[in-house]
């Protein structure tokens, strides 16, 4: 293999320099001292981010949030570890339809989900309900904590399992001291790629969220329909740095490459 030129190197760099421009100018514009969105030019305050911690409706919504994308991905996991050793280790009839609705949240539009769920929530009675929006978030996360478990099991080396049962171990014994263990970088990547895609959701949320229930994102949507500051980058930089904690700490557990091209680490 030949390494890049100079013009590939440009290219990429252009395009790296594209892609993270508006992240890193929105990061910048928080640390302003002015009351508009402004570059700071003479000196960086922490005066917004200060504000975010005093504002009592952004930190109701960031609680929710977080309780929410904690439950919802806890849900999402435990419904794809067996839903994951189902597919990749039984055949049955019906188990590429069984794969195929586990994953279909990914091609349906956020908007399209949003609407129906609205519609079916309001149908029976859990407009408003904390309960239902957990479902809500926990239907949308649950194909990336399978996609993750089914690629750690796919390929599972089942030796160690079968000498456990030759030696009487129960079905029960052997999940969780061998199976889980092996798969335990797989099941804890797919629940925190779970709990990024809640905690940052807000096209659906929009739809099945209620006054004592909107989510951070949802907040940050209906203050920038009324008011642009620098209170929203202050915010928006707060996301980013959590996301991209979240990110690193995803990476070291299971590798972003596993998770995005499923490459090896």
């Amino acid at each position: 293999m030949t390494k890049n030129g100079p013009l590939a190197l440009a290219f990429n760099a252009l395009v790296i320099a594209f892609m993270l421009a508006p992240l890193v100018v929105v990061c910048v514009v928080a640390f302003t001292p002015e009351n508009t969105l402004t570059l700071p030019t003479t000196e960086f305050s922490l005066r917004w981010f200060r504000a975010v911690f005093e504002h009592s409706d952004f930190m109701q919504s960031f609680w929710n949030s977080l309780w929410l994308a904690l439950a919802s991905a806890t849900i999402a996991t435990l419904l794809a570890v067996p839903a994951g050793m189902a597919i990749t280790r039984y055949a049955f009839p019906g188990r590429d339809f069984l794969n195929a609705l586990f994953l279909s949240p990914l091609i349906i539009p956020h908007l399209v989900l949003g609407v129906a769920l609205l519609r079916m929530f309001a149908l029976v009675g859990g407009t408003g309900s904390f309960g239902f929006l957990i479902f809500a978030h926990a239907l949308i996360v649950t194909p990336y904590t399978l996609r993750l478990v089914v690629a750690a099991l796919v390929g599972f080396d089942r030796s160690a399992e079968q000498a456990a049962l030759s030696l009487g171990a129960s079905q029960a014994t052997v999940f969780k001291r061998i199976t889980l263990p092996m798969i335990l970088p797989g099941v804890t990547g797919g629940w925190l790629l779970a709990f990024i895609n809640s905690f940052d959701e807000v096209t659906m949320s929009i739809f099945v969220t209620s006054p004592s229930t909107v989510t951070l994102p949802v907040r940050m949507y209906m203050y920038a329909t009324e008011s642009i500051d620098p209170l929203m980058a202050a915010v928006s930089a707060l996301m980013v740095a959590v996301t991209a904690v979240a990110m690193i700490v995803l990476d070291r557990l299971y590798g972003l490459d596993r998770v995005l091209v499923g490459g090896h680490k």
